[in-house]
């Protein structure tokens, strides 16, 4: 299929060069959303190859790596360009050369970028959700439970079996099977620049569960409950306190299902998402 809009010098890759792309759906790549002491930080742009009669809301993809690995690259919610929406993908600074706040400052700094550029890529970043995995679940929860002006705002976070409180993730906690030596090689030390344990101040500033407010947005959240890396009991907690917040917030606990994997992306799982996500973004 043609692209529906002309970009210019933008190069709007075909479906036979990225087959892994869904049906229908074609990829804006490497747009550069900002430049941070000459980094350049770039996102993927996915959208319906068929032009949409009016602007699409925006899902923001942010990988999951332990805040350390992963890419833009190969996006899980491609999907959702099959459904009405553009996607944008991103990388994002990364540890260790990055510690935070770098992780939350680009998604930020990306749905600027796409506030500004709306007009040409046929989306409505005014109708905005924040959706990611693991360690990208984590800043998407954190990024829907932070005051921030109204400008750096999405209007709905769907998190993916992301850490929600620092302080009890396992690598974080002393025990009998972890040492001092061992926290501080954890993702969280590199993240924070030293043991959780040891700045619980600064752990809880950075972990949505203890962020939560009234004033937050909905929130979906799926989780396994077979997860070995990051416990159920992350997403449950969380859940809670925004319940008992008044907040509206749904829980799926997937049986038996672990960190990620083809429970977070079968038919019923991409319908309860795409179900939230038309609820609080599409009218």
């Amino acid at each position: 299929m043609r692209s529906w809009l002309a970009l210019g010098c933008l190069v709007v890759a075909p479906l036979s060069a990225a087959p892994k792309l869904p049906d229908g759906v074609e990829v804006i790549r490497d747009l550069e959303y900002a430049q941070v002491k000459g980094l350049s930080l770039k996102l993927d742009l996915y959208r319906p190859a068929t032009k949409p009669s009016a602007p699409m809301p925006l899902v923001i993809w942010v990988h999951g790596g332990g805040w350390r690995n992963g890419s833009k690259a190969n996006c899980p919610a491609a999907w959702l360009a099959t459904q009405g929406y553009a996607v944008a993908s991103l990388d994002f600074r990364l540890l260790p050369e990055h510690p935070w706040p770098a992780q939350i400052e680009d998604p930020i700094a990306a749905l600027r970028w796409l506030r500004q550029e709306s007009g040409k890529y046929g989306y409505d970043a005014s109708r905005s959700a924040a959706m990611g995995g693991s360690s990208g679940g984590h800043v998407v929860a954190l990024w829907g439970t932070l005051s921030l002006p109204a400008e750096d705002k999405v209007k709905a976070v769907v998190d993916l079996y992301g850490p929600t409180d620092l302080l009890t993730m396992p690598p974080n906690v002393l025990s009998e099977k972890r040492t001092r030596a061992d926290l501080a090689k954890a993702n969280g030390a590199l993240l924070l620049g030293g043991i959780v344990m040891d700045q619980p101040e600064k752990a809880k500033a950075v972990s949505a569960l203890h962020q939560v407010s009234k004033d937050d947005v909905p929130f979906l959240i799926l989780h396994g409950t077979a997860d070995p890396g990051v416990p159920a009991d992350q997403s449950e907690r969380l859940h809670a306190a925004l319940k008992a917040d008044g907040v509206e917030s749904t829980l799926k606990l997937l049986p038996g299902a672990g960190h990620g994997g083809a429970a977070f992306d079968s038919p019923e799982s991409r319908a309860l998402i795409q179900s939230f996500l038309d609820r609080h973004l599409k009218r």
